[in-house]
């Protein structure tokens, strides 16, 4: 074709027919009526190349690409709501040369296309386009006629090299994420409720639950088969609720100082054990329990006084934790009830950043307080508090510390006193229903919605920025800001992921990032800065990305109510469980 050469057109009502100064360039007849849409095409560009993509359901006879470099109507051949000053058809660039719209066009040259009976891929150099940094453009197949909407692509941002910055909003609203935040205790000794959890769920937003699971049945005897179907169940509940356990096992529901002798908790926590290991993904931390009244290691009959333990005392008691730390899977935490517990019987010294994590005994023992802000000494729970506020400030970043109130006590229950020793001991977790009259002074005194949004980690996403355009198996730079304000940073372990999500297709490729949020600690910012490789699978196109906070167990990985959303305005699938970054990735090859 002549590059001086003019397409021109006739017109009827009902037929049209394109050609080329008497050669037909692409003979199409066709009824107007039955025009169809048809997938909105897509545009990815590197440094040299625009690449096109029209998606159809079977060979077309012809496809065209309408594109409009200056995004205006009021210019280019006006049709379909774009103003064309290109066209592509059957991979030949044409430019418009007519005017007021008139139907006249310019043969420029053949293009790189790729078609088959799902799609055509095309590639245009971006300076044969005149190197707009932004464009619409409509596709159309032929036969019957189908049209596409109007697409658009901002190709400033797919320079191959350049980033691109995004910024976040942060919300104010309560977020039930895992393992955090108020929990309910439910009776365990009874088949729980699975329509009762679930509206705890989404009723209260918790997502935890206390299951303390009494064996005051078999102080002397292994537990039955019966009671261990029981605690199975239970679980089987939880998890179809889309909640977590706090676990206890405990003798004696009372202040009776009934417990079960050390080589019998032996046989009981060996029983207990495959159910520990094949319930660990709805099992938040376990709470050491067993002795004395309510599991709390107080009234104990046969481990001696919490305040002047003998030598056997100590070793009877470090038996039923190590014991427990055997059994329990080595991905959850086991909590005391005393730091008084921890220092005499593994170590006096803090966890280091080293340490945290790895496993040890000392790295994997909590706390929990059964009785919070009830006198100054916490009804017994410290027995020096000079020495053992600064060892809990310091201990509790790397482990759990959650409980529940047992008692107005101001001013120590009040506010000011409450939310300062939360955010100080790092506090997770804390009981909804007790002592509801510490809660209701809370919400009197307006600062129940701030524990609420607090207790535990709280992340938001601040700033970001990412990559504009990636090969399939190259490079992509990410650069994130996530601020944890919550009082604590997770206690388990969690994965963090990017999403490339196909805009056209919905297909998702993940890239795991080299993050922890274990370390994004409580009122700290914590950056993520890598640069990843893409999976070499991946189509050309155009892609949304998001970020995932998975459980990493199987069974709740694909589970929303199971990952964390972050404290973002707009950002949250509630659908997929992924945070939208607000950001859209050109993949070319």
């Amino acid at each position: 074709m002549s590059q001086n050469k003019h397409i021109s057109v006739s017109r009827s009502l009902r037929k049209k027919t394109l050609f080329l100064a008497g050669s037909t360039l692409a003979a199409s007849t066709f009824a107007v009526s039955a025009q169809a849409q048809v997938a909105a095409p897509t545009a990815v560009a590197d440094a040299t190349d625009v690449h096109f993509t029209v998606s159809h359901t079977a060979t077309p006879t012809w496809t065209r690409v309408f594109i409009d470099r200056d995004r205006s109507t009021a210019t280019g051949y006006t049709s379909y709501g774009v103003g064309a000053d290109f066209l592509i058809e059957n991979g030949n660039l044409y430019k418009y040369a007519g005017t007021k719209g008139s139907w006249a066009w310019t043969s420029v040259k053949t293009l790189n296309t790729s078609p088959s009976t799902t799609k055509t891929a095309i590639t245009v150099s971006r300076a044969d386009l005149g190197s707009p940094t932004a464009i619409s453009f409509v596709a159309q197949t032929d036969p019957p006629l189908n049209v596409s909407a109007v697409a658009q692509a901002n190709l400033s941002t797919q320079i191959s090299g350049a980033t691109v910055p995004v910024t976040y909003t942060a919300s104010n609203a309560t977020i039930a994420n895992p393992e955090r935040g108020f929990y309910r205790h439910v009776p365990c000794t009874t088949p729980l409720s699975l329509s009762q959890l679930k509206s705890i769920r989404t009723t209260s937003s918790s997502s935890l639950m206390l299951c303390v699971f009494y064996l005051k049945d078999f102080v002397n005897a292994p537990i039955s088969q019966t009671a261990l179907n029981l605690f199975q169940q239970q679980m089987t509940t939880v998890r179809n609720a889309g909640m977590k356990a706090i676990v206890r096992f405990a003798y004696s529901d009372s202040s009776s100082p009934t417990d079960a002798k050390p080589a019998m908790v032996n046989t009981h926590l060996t029983q207990l054990a495959p159910m520990l290991a094949s319930n660990k993904d709805v099992i938040a931390v376990v709470q050491a329990g067993i002795i004395g009244s309510w599991g709390e290691w107080g009234n104990t009959q046969n481990y001696g006084d919490s305040y002047n333990m003998t030598a056997q005392n100590m070793a009877d008691r470090k038996s039923v934790v190590d014991k427990l730390l055997s059994v329990v899977p080595a991905e959850r935490m086991v909590q005391l009830r005393m730091p008084l517990f921890k220092t005499k019987l593994y170590s006096p010294s803090n966890l280091t950043v080293s340490e945290a994590y790895t496993n040890t005994a000392k790295a994997r023992l909590g706390f929990h307080n059964d009785c919070f802000l009830s006198s100054a000494s916490d009804y017994g729970t410290y027995v020096n508090p000079s020495v053992e506020y600064p060892y809990l400030a310091a201990e509790s970043n790397y482990v759990p510390t959650g409980g529940e109130t047992c008692a107005v006590a101001p001013p120590r229950s009040d506010c000011p006193s409450a939310l300062a020793e939360m955010a100080k001991f790092h506090w997770s977790y804390l009981n909804l229903d007790y002592n509801v009259s510490v809660l209701n002074n809370w919400r009197s005194k307006g600062c129940f919605a701030q524990v609420d949004q607090k207790l535990g980690y709280r992340f938001v996403m601040t700033s970001g920025t990412y990559s504009g355009t990636a090969k399939p198996g190259g490079t992509f730079s990410v650069n994130m800001s996530v601020q944890n304000q919550g009082w604590a940073a997770p206690y388990n372990s969690r994965n963090v992921e990017l999403v490339f999500r196909n805009t056209a297709t919905g297909a998702l490729f993940f890239v795991k990032l080299a993050a922890d949020p274990r370390r994004w600690m409580a009122n700290q910012t914590a950056t993520i800065n890598q640069t990843v490789t893409l999976p070499s699978t991946m189509p050309r196109g155009s892609y949304e990305l998001l970020l995932n906070l998975p459980d990493p167990q199987a069974s709740l990985r694909n589970r929303p109510d199971y990952s964390i959303q972050m404290a973002n305005s707009n950002t949250w699938e509630a659908a997929t469980g992924f945070n939208k970054l607000n950001h859209t990735v050109g993949i070319a090859p």
